[in-house]
């Protein structure tokens, strides 16, 4: 059993949701951390904490800020990993663990608008989390690295939901990488599960943040392609079959609408584009005339962007 070393508690996180008394768990050092995301706008239960992470991240709308609630300590494996008998250890592998609440999954960002509420103001759709949650959440990585050395770093595949979820962005790791890996990574990275959160949570931008906070070098963003201009709407009838086509798919795909496509996406436009379209377009808060399933120009922008 590895001995805990380093500050145990992150500081003026909240002990009052405290699970190590009934679920000991394992005396670790972290080197890992993974981000979750609890797809609900409160705090869980977590079943009495036979399913709680290290540590959740509330978010104050008013205050504008995380509220942390601690559930183990640091240095103790918790329990929000599938780990299946004889295979890789997980929860216990160094591995400390985050849950955020809110959402990444855009058919749900889509419900919880239309029954009333906010984004930002009800509830944080974590693939565009508002700067102070992103810079809260930047902080407790910074900690996490100067106090624990956790690393500064992470795979480079971060697919939005629900192409993410069971592998279907390809970014798992397999059993050996998993072994071998030290620094920041989502669930969805991790093997023997099938979920797909975080989703495409800003992970360069959270790494640019916690490094500018330790005063560490920040590498130079790589300069963002331009969005290509849009081509017109006649190119996006049914039968049309073109190269915008195929790029309107493609991007829909990258953006996490895979699931409509059983073939493609190609050259000729079909239902299976329109219903992704119209997805994206319900995931921007949009309805009605806005949500037809037939791109235009900011819907494109967005797409794009």
């Amino acid at each position: 059993m590895t001995t805990r070393s380093g500050p145990q508690y992150y500081p003026g996180a909240s002990q009052n949701h405290w699970y190590e008394d009934d679920y000991p768990g394992d005396a670790q050092e972290v080197n890992v951390l993974v981000l979750h995301t609890t797809e609900g706008r409160a705090l869980p239960t977590y079943g009495g904490g036979s399913s709680a992470p290290n540590l959740t991240a509330l978010p104050d709308f008013k205050a504008k800020r995380l509220i942390w609630h601690q559930h183990f300590r640091f240095d103790t494996s918790s329990r929000a990993l599938k780990n299946l008998s004889g295979g890789v250890e997980t929860n216990t592998l160094n591995v400390g663990q985050a849950e955020l609440v809110g959402t990444c999954d855009p058919d749900t960002r889509v419900r919880w608008v239309k029954a009333g509420r906010v984004q930002d103001v009800d509830f944080i759709y974590w693939p565009q989390a508002p700067a102070w949650a992103l810079r809260d959440l930047a902080k407790f990585l910074a900690w996490a690295h100067d106090q624990h050395g956790v690393p500064l770093s992470g795979p480079a595949s971060w697919p939005a939901y629900p192409t993410s979820y069971a592998n279907g962005g390809g970014q798992r790791m397999t059993g050996a990488r998993w072994s071998d890996f030290k620094g920041v990574c989502g669930h969805m990275h991790v093997p023997e599960n099938d979920h797909g959160d975080p989703g495409a949570i800003d992970f360069p931008e959270l790494l640019t943040l916690a490094q500018a906070m330790l005063g560490l070098p920040v590498p130079e963003k790589p300069t963002t392609p331009p969005v290509p201009a849009f081509p017109g709407r006649r190119y996006f009838a049914l039968g049309q079959s073109n190269t915008h086509v195929t790029r309107l798919g493609r991007q829909l795909v990258a953006r996490g609408y895979r699931r409509f496509y059983t073939v493609g996406p190609g050259p000729t436009w079909t239902e299976a584009d329109r219903r992704a379209v119209e997805a994206f377009q319900r995931a921007q808060g949009w309805s009605g005339a806005d949500a037809d399933g037939y791109p235009g120009p900011e819907t494109w922008r967005r797409l794009f962007s």
